[in-house]
C-alpha cells in the first residue's frame, strides 16, 4: 500500500510540474503580466503541490490544518485543469491563424479562454456542493407486492474526509426527510479513507428515519484502511451493513457484497450462491462498482445498485470513465436479464468539481415489470 501511494504521489508530481509550466509559459506568452514568470510558476506549483503530502499526511494524522492544505490543493488543482484546457486553446488558435493567415488577436484570444477558465471553474465547484435529485422508474420482475409503486433512495461516494464531514451528512439527511423514502441503500465511499472521528462525521445519520431500512456496504475507499473500524462506525449510526448477506424485507431480497469481495469473480460467486437467492423474487444487489456484471446476473440479480464511477467527475475525467466502464458509466442499463443503475455519486474525490456530470441522491421508483412499465 505504501509502495503504491509513494508511485502514485511521485506520478502527481510530475504531472503537476509539467502541468504548471505549460499554463504560465502559455499565459506570459500570450498575455504577459507583471512579475517574474518564475514567481508565479513556483506559486501555482506551491498551491497545487500540497495535494499528495496533504493526502498522504491525513491517512495517518486527523487535523484542521491538515484539511485545509488539502482542500486548497484540491481546489488548487481544479483550477489548474481548467487552465490546462484554456493553454490548449490558445495554442489550437495560434496555430489556426498560421494555417490560414486569417489575423486573430491572440491577447484577446487568450483573456477570453483564461476568463472563461475561471468561471467554468467557479460553476463547477458551486456544482459540486448541493447534490440534485434524480427521479426515475424502475420496472422489475416478480417485484412484491408491498413494494410496488414504493420509492427508494440510492446514495454512493458520500467521501467523508477532509473536505465532507459531518454537515455534508446532516444536508443529505434532511434531504433523504423531505423525499420521503421507504428505503435508503448506500452503495460504498462513505469515507475517504482517510483519517477522522468518525463515529462523528457519521452521527447525523442516526436521525435519518425510512420504514424499511437503511443498508450500506463498503467502497474501495472504505475498504483501504482498516474497513472493520469503517463497518463499525457505520454500524453504530443505526445504517444496517450488509456484510456479504442477504436479508428478506416484506418479500424483497436485498444483497450485499462488500467492494474488495467483489474483484475476485469466485469469490463474489460464492458468496451470492451463499445467499440462497430465490429466482421468483425480485433481489437488488448493493455493489459499489459496475464490475464483474456477470457474476451476479448469472446469480439471478434482479437491480443491481452502484457507484463508485463519479461519472468522471469533469472532462476529461469524464472520457476516461467512459472508456474504462462503457455505457455502465452512469445511469440505468441492462445487462443480460439484470439492470444496473449506477450513480454519480453525492460527493467527490479529489478536486471537488463537476462538469458535465451532477452529485446525486437518485430516487428509484419500483414497479412491477409485468405492468406495463417499460424497459431498458
Amino acid at each position: 500500500m505504501r509502495a503504491r501511494i509513494l508511485i502514485f504521489g511521485s506520478c502527481v508530481l510530475v504531472i503537476l510540474v509539467l502541468a504548471v509550466w505549460f499554463v504560465t509559459a502559455t499565459w506570459f506568452d500570450f498575455i504577459g503580466g507583471r512579475g517574474s514568470a518564475w514567481t508565479w510558476r513556483l506559486l501555482a506549483f506551491a498551491l497545487t503541490s500540497g495535494f499528495v503530502p496533504a493526502m498522504i499526511l491525513s491517512f495517518r494524522f486527523h487535523h484542521p490544518l491538515l484539511r485545509v492544505a488539502y482542500s486548497i490543493a484540491a481546489i488548487a488543482i481544479g483550477f489548474l485543469s481548467f487552465g490546462l484546457i484554456a493553454s490548449a486553446l490558445c495554442w489550437l488558435a495560434f496555430a489556426g491563424t498560421r494555417l490560414i493567415g486569417t489575423p486573430l488577436d491572440l491577447q484577446r484570444s487568450a483573456e477570453l479562454a483564461f476568463g472563461g477558465a475561471l468561471l467554468v471553474g467557479g460553476y463547477g465547484l458551486a456544482k459540486s456542493i448541493f447534490p440534485r435529485t434524480v427521479r426515475l422508474t424502475v420496472p422489475l420482475p416478480h417485484l412484491p407486492a408491498a413494494w410496488r409503486g414504493q420509492t427508494v433512495a440510492l446514495v454512493t461516494d458520500v467521501h467523508l474526509g477532509n473536505i465532507r464531514g459531518a454537515t455534508f451528512v446532516r444536508h443529505l439527511v434532511w434531504r433523504l426527510h423531505r423525499l420521503r423514502p421507504c428505503a435508503v441503500f448506500i452503495s460504498g465511499d462513505m469515507f475517504d479513507g482517510t483519517k477522522l472521528d468518525l463515529a462523528r462525521a457519521v452521527a447525523p445519520w442516526r436521525g435519518l428515519i425510512a420504514p424499511r431500512g437503511v443498508y450500506f456496504v463498503s467502497g474501495n475507499h472504505d475498504d483501504m484502511r482498516n474497513r472493520g473500524r469503517h463497518l463499525a462506525a457505520v454500524a453504530g449510526a443505526g445504517i444496517r451493513v450488509l456484510n456479504n448477506e442477504r436479508v428478506v424485507v416484506e418479500g424483497l431480497q436485498i444483497v450485499g457484497v462488500h467492494d474488495t469481495e467483489t474483484h475476485d469473480p469466485k469469490l463474489f460467486r460464492d458468496i451470492l450462491r451463499q445467499t440462497h437467492l430465490r429466482p421468483d423474487t425480485a433481489s437488488i444487489l448493493l455493489a459499489h462498482q459496475p464490475a464483474n456484471l456477470d457474476v451476479p446476473e448469472a446469480a439471478g440479480i434482479t437491480l443491481q445498485l452502484s457507484g463508485h464511477t463519479h461519472g468522471g467527475q469533469f472532462w476529461p475525467w469524464s472520457l476516461i470513465a467512459a472508456r474504462v466502464h462503457g455505457k455502465f458509466v452512469y445511469g440505468l442499463n441492462r445487462f443480460g436479464r439484470m439492470l444496473v443503475y449506477t450513480s454519480s455519486g453525492a460527493g467527490t474525490w479529489g478536486p471537488p468539481f463537476r462538469i458535465g456530470t451532477n452529485s446525486e441522491i437518485v430516487l428509484l421508483r419500483l414497479v412491477d415489470a409485468g405492468r406495463g412499465a417499460g424497459g431498458v
